[in-house]
């Protein structure tokens, strides 16, 4: 069945059908009736990449069955042979014993072949690898610190965040590794831990996900008092994850994503970030986050970090850092790579102002070299 035949090839399609051949393919598939006005236009959407759009254009088909799949692998044969023949696809009239046509190369064809491939090879040097393989081995860690030994900064709420967080890694194809309420010295034992882990010598990417109460450039553990300390180190992540501290993620993308909010009273204080504190939240200090930039930086690393005070992102009716981030990904990033995905997070808030000032997470330490797209499976995987 042509149905059958297109999902087998779907991934193919995916990554080698130009944007000119979807537009061609789109009108004709209108022309035919397969398509609606507004199946086309959606696909056609500006925003989409060539990828997504190539992705959304075989489901839908495919879902029309046997007579729309037909259609759109007839017309493809006419608009691109190239292609048609690389997918190794067939066409025939109803009845007739399906055998692939005879393909008898040209310089014409073999000019457009030679294109097509080292046009894919230099997108692909611009993408971290991913393989079956790879995907298999995904694995995340997410650390939660909720109860703290001072009620008064209690994370009331940060359960949620870590239910939804964990959803989200784990619906990008990660193993989540959690942990709760711990320690600084725990924190840091705990990613020493996770840099032993099996997976990573075959996984492609990992996830390092903390969520506690912090200070300029610290994580605040569950026994921390104002004058007893307890704290982990933001750069021990970047340590312990880099080339030196885990060889098994050289060259591999490391995403990391920190909320250590800070609670200021008098700039002494952490408070809760509760609906009730905003009646005696004092205003903040200044937000030092660009200092990160100047700390020596590892590759293949990239943060979204945010030490602002948690009642800029939690309760008052709007929606907390880490469901941003979570919504974000959960309708795009099928499409962006993920530098985008955390612009897209920063750009939302922009336009949210607490006590007169702009307000934003920050991307910070970013040595990427490629692309790296969380959702990889309208990219580039390659079999093994």
């Amino acid at each position: 069945m042509a149905g059958m035949e297109l999902r087998r090839v779907a991934s193919q399609f995916v990554v080698k059908a130009s944007g000119a051949v979807l537009h061609q393919l789109l009108d004709r598939l209108l022309e035919d009736g397969v398509l609606k006005d507004e199946e086309r236009y959606s696909i056609r959407k500006e925003m989409l990449t060539r990828a997504s759009k190539a992705r959304r254009l075989i489901d839908c088909v495919i879902k029309k069955g046997h007579t729309a799949s037909k259609k759109l692998i007839d017309h493809l044969q006419k608009i691109d042979p190239v292609l048609h023949h690389e997918l190794g696809l067939t066409s025939a009239q109803p009845g007739m014993s399906v055998r692939p046509t005879p393909f008898v190369p040209t310089v014409e064809v073999f000019s457009k072949t030679e294109r097509r491939r080292k046009k894919n090879k230099k997108e692909n040097e611009q993408v971290y690898p991913v393989t079956q393989t790879s995907l298999r081995n995904r694995v995340a860690l997410l650390i939660t610190n909720v109860k703290f030994s001072e009620n008064l900064i209690i994370r009331r709420g940060a359960e949620k965040d870590e239910e939804n967080m964990e959803k989200l890694l784990s619906n990008l194809g990660y193993e989540v590794v959690k942990y709760t309420n711990l320690t600084g010295k725990a924190i840091d034992e705990a990613l020493i831990e996770f840099t032993k882990h099996p997976k990573l010598k075959q996984t492609d990417s990992v996830f390092v996900v903390i969520m506690s109460h912090g200070q300029l450039g610290k994580i605040l553990g569950v026994d921390w008092k104002e004058d007893k300390p307890d704290e982990f180190p933001i750069d021990n992540i970047f340590k312990h994850l880099g080339s030196k501290g885990c060889p098994a993620l050289i060259d591999k993308p490391k995403v990391i994503i920190i909320e250590a909010c800070r609670g200021e009273r008098g700039g002494r204080v952490l408070v809760s970030d509760s609906p009730n504190t905003a009646d005696y939240f004092s205003p903040p200090g200044d937000l030092e986050a660009n200092k990160f930039q100047y700390l020596p930086l590892e590759k293949d690393f990239i943060c979204l970090f945010s030490d602002m005070p948690e009642i800029i992102f939690f309760r008052q009716n709007r929606e907390s850092f880490i469901e941003n981030i979570v919504n974000v990904f959960r309708t795009k990033s099928y499409q962006k790579d993920i530098s985008q995905l955390f612009e897209e997070v920063v750009h939302s808030f922009t336009h949210t102002g607490f006590l007169g000032r702009p307000q934003m997470p920050a991307i910070i330490r970013c040595t990427l070299i490629k692309h790296f797209y969380p959702l990889t499976g309208i990219r580039y995987v390659a079999s093994c």
